[in-house]
Order: C-alpha cells, then structure tokens, then sequence
C-alpha cells in the first residue's frame, strides 16, 4: 500500500517539476542570471534534472507492478 501511494505522490509531482523546470528557465534569463547565449546548456541541465523525477516514479511503479505480479504469482494455474 505504501509504494503505492508513493508512486501516486511520484506521478503527481512530474508535472509541477516540469512547470517549476520551465519557470526557472524564464527567471534566470530574465533576471539577467544567464546570458541568452548560455541557454541551451541550462536547458539540458535543467531538463536533466526534471527528468530524474520521470526516473524515480519509472522505478517506483516498476517496484510496485514487480510486487503485483509476485503477489498475484500466488494465484495462477499452470
């Protein structure tokens, strides 16, 4: 139950981080943090870096359909 609410918790988040990646973007050019130049190297790491939470629920939701299938295992006829 409880790595399901964690994926849950996981899948909610993909896209507030992925809104918080694009805000942050805006806000370093427009506040003179990078240079427009600069850009495409804070966008690959920015992006990196949202992508980690697409890693972790990836990984959590493998854990939790790797636990079904082990409790469901149980239950079949062969």
């Amino acid at each position: 139950m409880a790595l399901a609410v964690i994926c849950l918790f996981q899948l909610v988040t993909l896209p507030v981080e992925f809104d918080a990646t694009a805000r942050a973007k805006k806000q370093l050019v427009s506040l003179g943090i990078v240079d427009p130049d600069e850009m495409p190297g804070v966008n690959e790491t920015l992006d990196a870096a949202a992508l980690t939470y697409v890693a972790a629920f990836a990984a959590s939701f493998g854990s939790l359909l790797h636990l079904l299938l082990i409790i469901s295992g149980g239950r079949r006829s062969d």
